[in-house]
């Protein structure tokens, strides 16, 4: 039986990249939460208080880096590590993330081993 690590919360609104990384997580024992927004993520986090959170950029309504602001000025949420998982790519975009937060970047197609390594460096 494989022991749950803790909550990650992945908050994407592409359901084939959710499902992916669910089951990448799942099958390391971690425990996921999915959220295809940010409004949908807030109560989330509120409620099952997330070890990691996984976030794309590029969601509708709120930005990933306006989510990532608004979580590391929120006293309650700023110490939770943000892995941005975006399709975009560049030295500014992961400059700007990292400037607001962010502790890391992987970029989208996934690399599965990428994925785990740096979840689980954080992880553990």
């Amino acid at each position: 039986m494989i022991k749950n690590k803790g909550n990650i919360l992945i908050i994407d609104d592409s359901n084939t990249n959710v499902v992916l990384v669910e089951a990448i997580l799942n099958s390391k024992g971690y425990n996921t939460i999915t959220a295809m927004s940010v409004k949908e993520a807030l109560p989330i986090i509120d409620d099952e208080h997330p070890k990691l959170i996984l976030l794309d950029l590029l969601m509708p309504q709120v930005s990933g880096y306006q989510f990532l602001e608004d979580l590391k000025k929120d006293n309650r949420t700023r110490n939770i590590p943000v892995i941005i998982v975006s399709a975009v790519s560049g030295k500014e975009s992961k400059t700007k993330t990292r400037d607001l937060g962010a502790i890391d970047y992987i970029e989208k197609p996934i690399n599965i081993k990428v994925l785990i390594q740096k979840v689980e460096a954080i992880l553990n």
